[in-house]
């Protein structure tokens, strides 16, 4: 799988998500498998892209020639501050610091007040959203937190340690009635929604360490979506997931017949097969 994230490579350094022009997240992606593959050259020529794409703000756009930062700026933050650069490194810490989704800043609470609004508690602990002055979803939110408990681990800090905290909070208070996380509310438009398995695994890794009675209706989510699975993404999150609360069954092996798709769902197969030296990148 090493070598054919080598042969798709554009020659600016970048990966597309399947064919085309290079993009952020399936570059990051793929930087991760080589360097737990141990392939360092092409991984170096990606770095050099993703720093050359860093915005004036101190995050990052899904791609090169778009004028905002957005989600993607906590994927970079994954990368090991060694290879990517300590500077290019804490520039999306701090970007990520700085960020939250619309319900839980200033201005809207002051709006929903004048408005004659209910102070909703959600709004005390803030996720974060997929672009800026729009609203908190699980997934981004997954993705800082994971993000900032390993910079936490590198640097301790008492303020990523309270964001962390109300990160996880964030996403205890959207799990699904039954447990597991679809994209946002738990709840839309007055009905129960149901989870779905990408994002009950990426909520379940970025919660490691959380302790809740919502986590244990999760995590049996999570094991069935695991022995139904047929998506590779899916796949790949809920072994993540499961495996940051020692969950994974020990003979669970994934399905021959799944393909991977894109950039991203091969780079996070080659991730999981590294085993602890890849898996280290997500924490878990």
């Amino acid at each position: 799988m090493v070598g054919n994230l080598v042969d798709k490579q554009n020659s600016d350094g970048g990966w597309p998500y399947v064919r085309g022009g290079s993009w952020v997240e399936p570059t990051v992606y793929a930087v991760l498998a080589l360097l737990s593959g141990g392939e360092t050259q092409a991984a170096s020529r990606g770095l050099r892209w993703i720093r050359s794409v860093r915005r004036s703000d101190g995050g990052w756009a899904p791609r090169a020639g778009v004028d905002q930062s957005t989600w993607v700026t906590a994927l970079v933050a994954l990368l090991p501050p060694e290879y990517l650069g300590e500077r290019y490194h804490q520039s999306a810490i701090e970007w990520l610091l700085d960020m939250r989704g619309r319900e839980s800043t200033r201005l809207y609470r002051v709006r929903e007040w004048l408005l004659g609004n209910p102070d909703l508690p959600d709004r005390d602990f803030p996720g974060w959203p997929w672009f800026p002055g729009t609203a908190a979803w699980v997934g981004p939110t997954a993705l800082a937190v994971i993000a900032l408990q390993k910079q936490q681990a590198l640097h301790p800090s008492k303020e990523i340690a309270e964001r962390v905290g109300k990160g996880q909070t964030f996403l205890l208070r959207h799990t699904c009635k039954g447990g597991g996380w679809n994209h946002g509310s738990a709840n839309a438009l007055g009905y129960a929604s149901h989870a779905y398995p990408e994002t009950t695994g990426m909520a379940l890794a970025a919660l490691r360490g959380a302790t809740s009675p919502k986590l244990d209706e999760s995590l049996a989510v999570a094991r069935e979506f695991l022995g139904q699975c047929r998506s590779a993404d899916a796949l790949n999150w809920l072994s993540l997931g499961l495996r940051a609360h020692g969950q994974l069954p020990s003979s669970f092996s994934p399905p021959g017949e799944i393909s991977c798709r894109t950039i991203s769902e091969t780079s996070m197969q080659v991730v999981l097969a590294a085993g602890g030296s890849g898996r280290q990148y997500f924490g878990a």
